[in-house]
């Protein structure tokens, strides 16, 4: 499958994924009553998921700059399609944000990721929640005793767990393209470098601790599935 192909896969679910959960914030903050705070993290763990399914078996469904750098340095995805795949990612996440921005009335919010505890306190968090989400992800993606058919379920769910733990306290982003595009639109910079860090920090230590107890040999080269 050409390269252009799978990163328009990635673009489109980033743009799904964005789409859905950062205006589900931006649709609360303009609309009162409409969605309340505990629904969007199961609205960005339910859109990750339909997005895996949907486009798993095309691009491996990364839809996360972190994601995509951890299986490659763990050697499960080719190191010359990184930076089209990030490029891919970030700018369905910005294409989202800017759409939101254009199809919504003006508001105090585009759904930007802020601590609310201190710099180390926060980056701490992130690669914690990061190496929860890519431990289950690298899991399914490569480990043939895992239950496949079950990816997107067990990957959605579990960005949906990260998010209701740690909604509150970071915004629990775990993906550099959805918290870079609302913090350019909000202009809330300060903390950004958290969620451009944090992440590709947890997920890179949780592929090589998933590397470390698999008790198998590796024979999957490839990573078909994810967020």
């Amino acid at each position: 499958m050409k390269l252009f192909h799978k990163s328009l896969g990635e673009y489109i679910g980033t743009f799904a994924l964005v789409f859905a959960g950062c205006g589900s914030i931006m649709v609360a903050d303009r609309f009162p009553g409409s969605i309340s705070s505990g629904a969007v993290p199961l609205v960005f763990g339910s859109a990750v998921a339909a997005m895996v399914y949907a486009l798993g078996h095309i691009s491996g469904a990364h839809f996360n700059p972190a994601v995509t750098v951890a299986f490659a340095v763990a050697r499960h995805f080719p190191a010359k399609e990184v930076l089209a795949y990030c490029f891919a990612q970030i700018l369905g996440a910005l294409s989202a944000i800017f759409l939101l921005s254009f199809i919504l009335p003006s508001g105090g919010t585009f759904g930007a990721t802020v601590p609310a505890v201190g710099f180390s306190q926060a980056f701490i968090w992130e690669t914690v929640l990061t190496f929860f989400l890519m431990f289950v992800i690298i899991s399914v993606a490569t480990d043939t005793r895992a239950e496949g058919t079950m990816a997107g379920i067990a990957i959605g769910l579990t960005v949906s767990l990260c998010a209701l733990v740690g909604g509150a306290v970071t915004g629990a982003s775990m993906n550099p393209a959805r918290s870079l595009a609302p913090a350019l639109f909000e202009q809330k910079l300060d903390s950004l470098w958290i969620y451009l860090t944090a992440p590709f920090a947890g997920s890179i230590l949780a592929a090589f601790t998933y590397k470390a107890i698999r008790c198998e040999d590796e024979k999957t080269p490839d990573a078909k599935g994810c967020c």
